[in-house]
C-alpha cells in the first residue's frame, strides 16, 4: 500500500502527472498543458472540475479558464524569448500562443511580418493567418490566402479549409462554399467539418439537410474506437444540440 509519510511535496506531482495522462488520452492537451503545467495545483484543480465532473453530469459552472489563469505568464516568456533570439519559429510560437490566448490582432502583426523569404509559402502560418482573420471576420483575406495552399495535402482535412468554406459564404460564393463543405465530409472521419457542413445548411434554412448530416454523425458514433470518441466528444455534444434545436422547428 502506497503511503506517503511526510511527502506531501510528491501529491502536486502526481495529481499534475494525472491531470497531463488524462487530458492526453482525450485529445485535449493542446488546450490545458499550459494550464497545468504552469499552475500544477489550482490548474490541476480546475482540470478535474471542469473536465472529469462535469462531463459526469455533476451540475457545475463552466470556468472561463482564459480568465482565472493569466496567460501573460506563458507569453510573457515566449516574449522574452523572441527579444532574446529573434528566429521564425521563436516568432511562430509567440503567434500561435497570442491567437490561443485571444490576442488576435497581436498574431495577425506577427503571422504577416514572418511570411516574408524562404517563409513567404509557409502553410502552418498561412492556415494560422486563415483562422485569426475569421475571427476578425476578414472573410475578404481567407479566400486568396486558402488559394496558396489549395493543393497541398494537409489543406484536404485541416481546419483551415473549414474556414476558406466558411469565408466563400461570407462572401456569397454559396454554391462554391457547399462544394469545399462536401469535399470534406467523409465518413467516420472530419466530424468538426460535417458538425460545420451542418451549420452551414442550417444557414441556409435547409433543415432537413442539417437533420440528416448531424443524424449521421451521431450514427457513427458508436462504432469508434475509445480514443476518437474521446477526441470528438465535443462535436458529438453540439451535435445533439443543434438537432434538439432542429426538431423545436417545424418545417
Amino acid at each position: 500500500m502506497l503511503t506517503f509519510g511526510n511527502n506531501w511535496y510528491y501529491l502536486p506531482i502526481l495529481l499534475q502527472g494525472f491531470c497531463v495522462w488524462h487530458s492526453f488520452n482525450r485529445g485535449t492537451t493542446q488546450k490545458w498543458l499550459w494550464v497545468i503545467i504552469i499552475l500544477p495545483v489550482i490548474g490541476s484543480a480546475i482540470y478535474i472540475y471542469q473536465e472529469i465532473l462535469s462531463n459526469r453530469r455533476v451540475a457545475v459552472p463552466k470556468l472561463n479558464v482564459g480568465a482565472i489563469v493569466n496567460p501573460g505568464g506563458a507569453i510573457k516568456k515566449l516574449e522574452e524569448q523572441l527579444k532574446f533570439t529573434d528566429t521564425f519559429n521563436n516568432r511562430i510560437q509567440l503567434a500561435d500562443a497570442y491567437l490561443a490566448a485571444g490576442y488576435t490582432d497581436k498574431a495577425i502583426d506577427l503571422y504577416t511580418a514572418s511570411l516574408t523569404g524562404a517563409f513567404a509559402e509557409n502553410e502552418h502560418v498561412i492556415e494560422q493567418l486563415m483562422v485569426a482573420y475569421n475571427q476578425q471576420e476578414e472573410y475578404e483575406k481567407v479566400i486568396p490566402l486558402a488559394q496558396k495552399i489549395y493543393k497541398t495535402p494537409q489543406f484536404a482535412c485541416s481546419k483551415a479549409h473549414v474556414v476558406y468554406a466558411m469565408a466563400l459564404e461570407a462572401n456569397g460564393q454559396l454554391e462554391q462554399a457547399e462544394a469545399e463543405f462536401k469535399s470534406i465530409k467523409g465518413r467516420y472521419s472530419n466530424f468538426e467539418q460535417r458538425y460545420q457542413y451542418g451549420l452551414f445548411l442550417v444557414r441556409q434554412e435547409r433543415y432537413e439537410d442539417a437533420e440528416k448530416m448531424l443524424t449521421e454523425m451521431l450514427d457513427e458514433q458508436p462504432h469508434l474506437s475509445a480514443v476518437e470518441k474521446r477526441s470528438n466528444r465535443q462535436w458529438f455534444g453540439k451535435a445533439k444540440e443543434e438537432l434538439k434545436k432542429l426538431n423545436s422547428i417545424s418545417y
